[in-house]
């Protein structure tokens, strides 16, 4: 039993994302907001994906004479892949282009943060062993570790 307690306690730690119970995908970051969001950057458009939006959430919050931590969402897709999910439920473009948020936490940590793609879509016509699921969450998998710095 200590056997499996050591080693799940070692597969755990060495997890560099999560999904909570809210379905969210976190990974943690080795950079400030910035640096890591010029990464996810980079790294999506070194993938060939086209990049629709960054937008600063802080910068935003200041235009109004308002506070936030460092804040900032990339918007981005595939059009090869996103069309096929929007082909089986055209409801699905409410969830795209895909979104990655990068943010620091009360600690100071930085975070990349998005939507796991099969429970984004769960609640729509389209199942759940759709090839482009399989595509996106790797894409995300890939480009947030990235990132991260990983």
């Amino acid at each position: 039993m200590k056997r499996f307690l050591a080693a799940a306690a070692i597969t755990l730690a060495a997890m560099p994302a999560f999904a909570s119970n809210d379905d969210i995908v976190k990974v943690k970051s080795s950079a400030d907001v910035a640096t890591t969001m010029d990464r996810l950057e980079a790294a999506v458009t070194g993938a060939g994906a086209n990049v629709f939006a960054r937008v600063d959430h802080a910068a935003g919050a200041a235009s109004v004479d308002m506070e936030l931590d460092p804040a900032q969402v990339l918007i981005f897709g595939n059009p090869k892949i996103g069309t096929q999910a929007m082909q089986d439920d055209p409801v699905a473009g409410l969830f795209l282009p895909m979104k990655v948020l990068v943010y620091r936490d009360g600690a100071g940590q930085g975070w990349l943060a998005y939507e796991d793609p099969k429970e984004m879509f769960d609640d729509l016509a389209i199942s759940d062993d759709a090839g482009y699921i399989t595509m996106m969450t790797g894409a995300l998998g890939k480009l947030t570790a990235k990132a991260a710095g990983q």
